[in-house]
């Protein structure tokens, strides 16, 4: 058993999948320890490889059948690679995690352009001077879309990742020329590092930063619905923390982000016992016809909190389009979400 277990893993790879149980195998004195999605990357518990045979340690987990995981090996000295998974995937940390994907996992074909697909353009900009963010200067990319038409905005937190690692401005290239969506144009500034948290921590600074900075640029450059004429016809899209401050945007300020994709929103934030400023405005504010989308990973620790801020949406009168998925928080699935989030609110009618 044990031998054949090693070679499968040298023959096709690590964790072994058999229908909805992925099976990790390490070769070696000692294993190191295991972190993944299925164990909340929990650096002080990592899951323990049990001993099979002399020298060859495994564990097994249980998985959906569409699941798609990242994980990695850590010992005391720092994380080691898995020798019979080639397969990495940047963490957007510094760090490099492993990834697998169980027997029904699905991966959105629209990160590479179609053929004959026309190209939206892609435009770096540097606002300067007396900004309301964090330094004197923030890098915004604007996407224009293949038509002369007006179009609503798309404002995209953490452009930058958005951009490189999501392949956005591929993605709705290929929805608009399969009119899958709507033309919409994007605006897409990129976040502020070390104060990225602050900034994204239901923050009206950086609100005013969208709406003035942002706003007055890509009106100069790009052909835009007017907002004044067509009040709430501007989204917000954003994951993790920038999911928190892409909702938090809606409810503050309707009459510009009428539709909010909430991508993992981190809503659990807690001071001394008291719950985020964004649950006071969902329980108090008067309701809008906000237009919202949320999807959650099953395999994150933000899966209750976004549970808990659905049901506070229904209870005040919104019908948020909600999705769980099975996986956890990286930008691949938020990738293949978002495709799903821009049909839902942009699609054709």
């Amino acid at each position: 058993m044990t031998h054949t277990l090693l070679e499968r893993a040298r023959a096709e790879g690590t964790p072994l999948i058999d229908d909805t149980t992925a099976t990790f195998v390490w070769e070696g004195e000692m294993p190191p320890g295991l972190l993944a999605d299925f164990s909340d990357w929990d650096p002080e518990n990592p899951i323990r490889l049990s001993e099979a045979a002399p020298g060859v340690w495994t564990h097994c987990v249980t998985l959906p059948r569409d699941a798609y995981i990242e994980y990695a090996y850590v010992t005391p000295g720092g994380r080691v690679l898995d020798p019979f998974n080639p397969r990495q995937i940047t963490n957007g940390m510094g760090k490099m995690n492993h990834y697998f994907d169980m027997p029904d996992a699905l991966h959105t074909p629209l990160v590479r352009h179609g053929k004959g697909v026309p190209r939206g353009r892609v435009t770096r900009h540097i606002l300067r001077g007396d900004l309301p963010v964090v330094g004197a200067q923030r890098p915004v990319l604007l996407y224009h879309p293949p038509v002369d038409t007006p179009c609503p905005l798309l404002y995209v937190l953490d452009g930058q990742d958005y951009y490189k690692r999501a392949s956005l401005t591929v993605i709705v290239d290929n929805l608009i020329a399969r009119q899958r969506i709507r033309p919409i144009a994007m605006a897409m500034p990129y976040h502020g590092g070390a104060a990225r948290m602050v900034e994204y921590l239901c923050s009206d600074a950086t609100i005013g930063f969208l709406v003035d900075e942002v706003l007055d640029l890509a009106r100069s450059h790009l052909n835009l619905i007017d907002i004044h004429e067509q009040p709430g016809s501007y989204g917000i899209l954003g994951a993790s923390m920038g999911g928190l401050m892409a909702l938090y945007a809606g409810l503050r300020l309707p009459k510009v982000f009428g539709t909010v994709i909430s991508q993992s929103g981190a809503f659990g934030f807690d001071l001394m016992g008291q719950s985020a400023l964004i649950h006071d405005l969902v329980r108090l504010y008067d309701r809008t016809s906000l237009t919202i989308w949320m999807d959650v990973g099953r395999y994150e620790w933000l899966l209750e909190v976004n549970r808990r801020m659905r049901g506070a949406l229904h209870a005040q009168g919104y019908d948020p389009v909600y999705r769980e998925y099975s996986g956890g928080h990286n930008y691949t699935l938020w990738r293949d979400e978002v495709v799903l989030a821009l049909e839902a609110v942009y699609g054709m009618k």
